[in-house]
């Protein structure tokens, strides 16, 4: 039964498949795992991140082997870069040091207007404080790019961490509270000015959390379009960040806003200093000496996450150089290991998935043939991106240096973020990545009506050419059966062919998909992830969705698969049996309480046995496979199943 792609020996024959089959075809698993200390969980997904990661440290063994490269080469910036980040030495006897030309800036405060001044160089140069803005398409219009206002400020991960007093979010801000000791301890402050400062960025963080959107609307994507014309005020903060001539702007959250331009004026100067150069020295602690990188461990990883061991050096060195020369890191990885051969496959298994798409969406009873001759047409229009992209990022110009670590992080940064104001004077590039080919995921660009693929995630679990069809359909299957859902979900519902949001259903559609929605709205909200703590169905409503469309697009190209090859029963299961048990197997996860509680509270994402148990519950073959009756627990009746794609 290994052969197939799934260990049997997985299976915990203790748990019956009708009542938990998450835990049924993972128990066994489960039970005998551990998760590593350094790790805050542990799952199909990491694990072969896990394994890509020890792809791209054997390429930069063969790479540290040689001296030298020619200048502005791939192989020269990556070695170079890790081998600058790899040098704590270096790194100790710096300190603080590399952050006094910023932390001058602040000090040299004296007025609004320099207050205006260094919170715009502070985010010219990647520092958080206050509020974030980046350049993307215009939503409306998504021909072009235009600048966004998004709400930010805070050091913790969401807005309900400052204001509720559930024991979860209590524990992390009482924490949080102590960690701006610690750091500003490392950073040289007084006895004094670390309680004034804890009180002050606190106080701060607080009201800039009270007027935060909250995270369930934040996903919306009409609820965060406000276009409006810049006041003299927003241009001058944009000319100094490098986007001059700029006339409108869209702002994500303007009660947000509101309150932020009132905090500039309404908080003391001597509070916004304090302020920002606590969010300077925490944003850069990871990329400092050893003292502050344990710290920014100790809370973010440890606290937040439960996490017991720090990463080896080599690792962490490798995760920074991986997050700043994504893509020619990503040359090197596809050169290496991501052969012409498995992209062709690759592409020949999601044109069967949009073909079984089309066909799913023409068979839907509560669908009228008005909205499904327009969701057709922009299925049809989803542009496929498998691998790695068509043109790198080469990083031209960029000097990296391997004695220069802080110099390397400022100079990658700079050209990025050049790079990102360049768009506001171009058309939009329908050729470009958000992910680099060695990462383990996918996703889904509604603007850009595209789905991409990277090289990464096409290898076992999910793909693997020498394992049964069932692990590839259930696997890689579903997962390209859930980005295309993305382009329909209650988010992408709301975008046309060419990525503008616009309404393109009848009202009577609308109202029975928002019916349809809601009850999976109910059922992510009566699950449990731990002891008091429940998912958000709405926060995790999109993802949810294309879970559910995945496993029907998934099972359906298997079923016409299986017409052309034939069945066959393997290690006593039939084909049918397998399929469920692989795509079981690809959510499989063991994590600690502390994550557990922290991605319930901020993460789109379902809880792991949900995202199989819930899908399921709704399946009627899984019902037909299984036998599952009333009285089980996976049973739904009909009538509370959700049924959407």
């Amino acid at each position: 039964m290994k052969n197939w792609g799934f260990d049997g020996k997985n299976i915990d024959i203790s748990v019956r498949p009708q009542d938990d089959f998450y835990q049924y075809a993972n128990g066994g698993w489960i039970k005998k795992t551990k998760i590593p200390p350094e790790e805050a969980w542990w799952g199909s997904f990491n694990m072969l991140r896990f394994d890509t990661e020890h792809k791209l440290k054997n390429l930069m063994d063969a790479l540290l082997k040689k001296k030298s490269y020619p200048k502005g080469s791939a192989e020269q910036m990556v070695s170079d870069y890790y081998r600058a980040a790899i040098d704590m030495p270096a790194r100790n006897k710096l300190g603080i040091t590399p952050l006094a030309p910023m932390r001058a800036k602040i000090a040299q405060i004296t007025s609004q207007d320099t207050l205006l001044q260094t919170l715009a160089y502070l985010h010219k140069e990647g520092v958080s404080g206050v509020w974030n803005s980046f350049v993307d398409q215009d939503s409306k219009n998504s021909a072009k790019y235009i600048l966004h206002l998004w709400q930010g400020g805070l050091g913790l991960p969401e807005r309900d961490y400052y204001l509720k007093d559930e024991p979860e979010q209590k524990r992390v801000r009482d924490a949080y509270v102590v960690h701006i000791e610690k750091l500003l301890k490392l950073a040289g402050f007084s006895k004094n000015s670390i309680d004034r400062s804890q009180e002050v960025v606190m106080r701060i963080e607080t009201r800039l959390a009270k007027a935060s959107m909250k995270k369930e609307d934040a996903r919306d994507p009409e609820k965060l379009y406000h276009k409006v014309r810049l006041t003299p005020f927003w241009k001058e903060y944009f000319a100094r960040i490098g986007a001059k001539d700029v006339q409108n702007v869209i702002v994500g959250q303007p009660e947000f806003f509101t309150e932020a331009l009132g905090m500039l004026k309404e908080v003391s100067l001597a509070d916004w200093k304090v302020y920002l150069e606590w969010h300077l020295i925490n944003d850069f602690a990871g990329s400092l000496s050893e003292a502050f990188v344990k710290e920014n461990f100790r809370f973010y990883s440890q606290v937040m996450y439960g996490t017991k061991k720090m990463k080896p050096l080599w690792r962490r060195a490798l995760g920074s150089t991986n997050g700043a020369l994504g893509e020619p890191f990503g040359k090197l990885y596809v050169a290496e290991y991501f052969p012409a051969e498995a992209k062709k496959k690759m592409d020949a298994l999601v044109s069967d998935l949009f073909d079984v798409y089309e066909e799913r969406m023409q068979e839907l009873d509560w669908m009228s043939p008005a909205t499904k001759k327009k969701a057709t047409k922009k299925l049809r229009a989803i542009s496929r991106k498998i691998g790695y992209p068509n043109k790198w990022d080469m990083y031209k110009g960029v000097v990296i240096m391997p004695d220069d670590y802080f110099g390397n992080i400022e100079r990658v940064h700079a050209h990025s973020y050049k790079k990102t104001l360049a768009k506001l004077k171009k058309s939009v590039d329908r050729d470009e990545w958000f992910m680099s080919p060695q990462t383990v995921n996918a996703y889904c660009s509604q603007t850009l009506n595209d789905i991409a693929f990277p090289a990464a995630i096409l290898q076992w679990p999910f793909f693997d050419l020498s394992a049964d069809d069932a692990l590839n359909y259930a696997g890689i299957g579903t997962v390209i059966g859930h980005e295309m859902t993305h382009a329909f979900d209650d988010n992408g519902a709301k975008f046309d062919i060419n990525g503008n949001m616009k309404n393109w259903w009848t009202p009577a559609d609308k109202k029975k998909f928002e019916a349809k929605a809601k009850l999976v709205v109910g059922q992510a909200n009566a699950h449990e992830v731990q002891p008091g703590v429940n998912m958000s169905g709405q926060l995790t409503l999109g993802e949810n969705i294309a879970d559910l469309g995945g496993l029907v697009i998934g099972w359906d190209a298997y079923q016409k698969h299986l017409d052309k090859t034939g069945r066959k029963i393997v290690g006593g299961l039939s084909p049918e049996m397998r399929f469920f048990l692989a795509f079981a197997q690809m959510e499989r996860t063991i994590a600690r309480p502390e994550i557990r509680k922290m991605r319930a509270l901020t993460d789109p994402h379902g809880d792991a046995p949900f995202r199989i148990n819930g899908p399921l519950s709704n399946f009627e073959p899984f019902y037909e496979v299984y036998g599952v009756t009333q009285g089980d627990k996976l049973y739904r009746e009909p009538a509370k199943r959700a049924k959407i794609w």
